[in-house]
């Protein structure tokens, strides 16, 4: 019999980011996936609402978290997991691929000497990688595409799909970030939806209307019978044309160059300069304008 979590996803309505907390009900070990630390682009001012709420329900709940994970480095939010982590005393994870992503951003910021072999993380997980969380078991799935670092946590019946699927109503995540591609994202899908059809898929966002709640946690049969970009019965082909058409219509994230650079940090902000204040930098045309 598969093991089954008990998870609680926390909602964080400026992003549209889904955050989770999974445990094992019997020894209450548990785990924190993609949690956000909240960025006010005006103001340039970070506060911890999000992840205090994920604090206050892990304490509230008894859960003992066993680890603190991001299944990619996010272009719409900074990680919290570093506060977390010294909140928790947990360590951290992310994928063994961060440090191509590391090489990538750092270039386009200009960091000469910046460290880009992912010794901000306590571990990188590889494709095929297993751990446990208490009596659970979790195993890596490497999920390329909307990133070229992005995994899959399955935990027992839980997969934490991050930015591979909306709910199926809304399809797909883009593909289109720098490292990004829709092949590659097609087939990290399809790898997704051959788990067993009951397993829970936990996505990384969900953009609600009005008068609609934020949604996850559909099943793999829910979505090969109903996603609106990767049912059953969408060719691969079909699938980027989609895709690739609907990415060319989306604006950039409007955090997307300040969270890159706190993210292959880790979620660290940079080391203050002299007078203490710290920045962020904006590389200037390195995108083309979108309307």
């Amino acid at each position: 019999m598969t093991a089954s979590p008990i998870v609680k996803g926390f909602y964080e309505a400026a992003t549209g980011s889904w955050q989770y907390v999974f445990h094992d009900p019997g020894t209450m070990k548990g785990a924190i996936v993609d949690p956000v630390w909240n960025f006010d682009p005006q103001a340039a001012a970070t506060t911890l609402d999000s992840a205090q709420e994920i604090l206050d329900y892990v304490r509230d709940q008894g859960i003992d978290i066993a680890w603190i994970l991001d299944t990619h480095p996010h272009a719409d939010h900074f990680s919290a997991a570093v506060w977390l982590s010294e909140q928790l005393g947990a360590p951290r994870a992310i994928g063994e691929k961060v440090t191509e992503v590391q090489k990538l951003w750092s270039d386009i910021y200009n960091y000469s000497d910046f460290p880009c072999d992912g010794r901000q993380w306590d571990r990188l997980f590889a494709e095929g990688d297993d751990f446990m969380v208490g009596e659970l078991p979790v195993k890596v799935m490497f999920s390329p595409g909307h990133t070229l670092a992005s995994i899959t946590y399955v935990a027992g019946d839980a997969a934490f799909v991050h930015d591979t699927l909306m709910i199926p109503e809304r399809g797909t995540s883009r593909a289109d970030f720098p490292g990004g591609s829709a092949s590659d994202l097609w087939q990290s899908i399809r790898a997704i939806l051959d788990l067993p059809p009951g397993t829970r898929l936990f996505v990384g966002h969900d953009y609600p209307g009005d008068g609609e709640e934020p949604a996850t946690g559909q099943t793999v049969a829910q979505h090969r019978a109903g996603n609106i970009h990767v049912k059953d019965g969408i060719a691969r082909d079909e699938f980027i044309a989609t895709r690739e058409g609907r990415d060319r219509t989306l604006p950039l994230p409007d955090r997307m160059l300040a969270a890159l650079q706190v993210n292959i940090r880790g979620g660290r902000k940079p080391e203050p300069e002299p007078g203490g204040k710290r920045y962020l930098k904006i590389p200037l045309d390195q995108f083309e304008p979108r309307s």
